[in-house]
């Protein structure tokens, strides 16, 4: 049976180059852009790698941040990275514009939010 494959990734926000730039730094995995366009001009920006599906940021006129964990506004997604030290983890992610969330609900992991509200946790990888 040919199953379907994760391909993409898409989080809204309102500055795709931005955000494409902050998880470029988080993960190491350049920013493809498309041929014609300036970065900043670009509706949408992807991070692509070989063997990962691709993290795609679309802009979204009147993006609202998510209230995590509770609020009004859920978020819809969250994405997980795994890292080998936690306290290394935790200092890239400060260094490149994350900010800690102010709940850590767990001691194997911990939850940050990118620049514009999106929640993602780095989780300790499991040897």
């Amino acid at each position: 049976m040919n199953l379907p494959r994760l391909h993409l990734i898409s989080l809204d926000c309102p500055d795709p180059y931005g955000l494409a730039k902050f998880y470029s730094a988080l993960t190491g995995i350049a920013v493809e852009t498309w041929p014609g366009y300036a970065p900043e001009d670009m509706p949408g920006i992807d991070l692509v790698h070989d063997s990962l599906p691709a993290l795609s940021f679309q802009k979204v006129e009147n993006y609202v941040e998510p209230t995590w964990p509770d609020g009004p506004v859920p978020q819809q997604l969250h994405l997980d990275f795994e890292v080998d030290n936690l306290d290394e983890g935790e200092q890239h992610a400060l260094r490149i514009g994350a900010r800690k969330a102010d709940v850590q609900p767990g001691e194997t992991f911990r939850v940050f939010l990118d620049p514009v509200g999106h929640p993602f946790c780095l989780i300790l990888k499991n040897d």
